[in-house]
């Protein structure tokens, strides 16, 4: 080795500590606010308001919890089925067809009214959701879907993000690659099932992780297509929760708990696959 080598090695560890102190802070910042929510759900109200910023209840007390049975006279079991049935049935149809539609906008890139397209997909993104809601209203009471789990379902599958993703994935695939297939005698349904799906695992994992995390926080367009209380989700009952009792803090942070903590558990268990799918990816490409 060089004497370059040996001088440059030591200057490289205050180097590195920095950086980790400096993540360690950033990490610190996001994570307190969750676990404050976690901590104040077993604290009584009361202690709340005298000390809010106490990192530690005094004692756990669970009566929000058992507080929380029901809300408003509907189960918490039910929000609880309708945001898991809302969300993977619309995560399913948004991936499939927005991941259908990239894949044939890549195969024909000279439709008509392709760069529209694109640029709808984008407005949809930019516009605030608040808006659209109006809209995808009236549409539901037309078509009969009004309170219905379908209608919101329906709502709730398009989700413009999984599009992008997906044709910015299907662009780095050579055309050179599907025409030797087609040279081979492969059809359609065969280069799509035994080329493409395998090579875009990596983006249906990242795909399907991004719109079951966007769909399970949705709360507006559910409040408002919902007629009754039986198509609300978890997310709507925190906001019915706020309404109807005031500002409960421990209610409103227990109930808080139960709704982020599958999300979060759920983000932890793929994270590592979904990157362990993108570098065979990156591998195979």
């Amino acid at each position: 080795m060089s004497d370059a080598e040996f001088t440059a090695a030591p200057t490289s560890r205050p180097v590195t500590v920095i950086l980790y102190a400096v993540a360690i802070l950033i990490a610190a910042i996001f994570i307190y606010p969750f676990f404050w929510m976690v901590v104040s759900s077993f604290r009584t109200q009361e202690a709340i308001l005298s000390a809010p910023m106490r990192l530690l209840p005094e004692h756990f007390d669970t009566t929000a919890f058992k507080s929380l049975a029901t809300i408003g006279g509907t189960a918490l079991s039910t929000f609880a089925w309708n945001s898991v049935l809302i969300t993977v049935l619309a995560t399913t149809i948004g991936v499939g067809v927005m991941g259908l539609g990239a894949y044939a906008l890549y195969r024909n890139p000279r439709l008509p009214l392709f760069t529209s397209l694109r640029y709808g997909f984008l407005l949809t993104i930019m516009y605030p959701n608040m808006l659209l809601v109006i809209p995808l209203y009236f549409v539901s009471y037309k078509l009969g879907l009004l309170g219905s789990t379908l209608g919101i379902v329906l709502v709730m599958s398009l989700v413009p993000l999984v599009f992008f993703i997906f044709v910015q994935f299907f662009r780095t695939i050579p055309h050179e690659m599907i025409e030797a297939a087609r040279i081979d005698g492969a059809g359609e349904w065969q280069i799509l099932r035994l080329i493409i799906l395998p090579i875009a695992r990596p983006v249906i994992l990242t795909a399907v992780l991004i719109a079951f995390l966007m769909n399970w926080k949705q709360w507006f367009p559910i409040m408002v297509l919902s007629t009754s209380p039986n198509t609300y989700t978890l997310p709507v009952a925190l906001a019915a929760l706020n309404s109807e009792y005031g500002v409960d803090f421990q209610a409103t942070m227990a109930l808080a708990t139960i709704t982020v903590v599958p999300v979060v558990v759920l983000f932890l268990a793929t994270q590592r696959r979904v990157m362990g799918s993108f570098m065979a990816g990156a591998v195979k490409g």
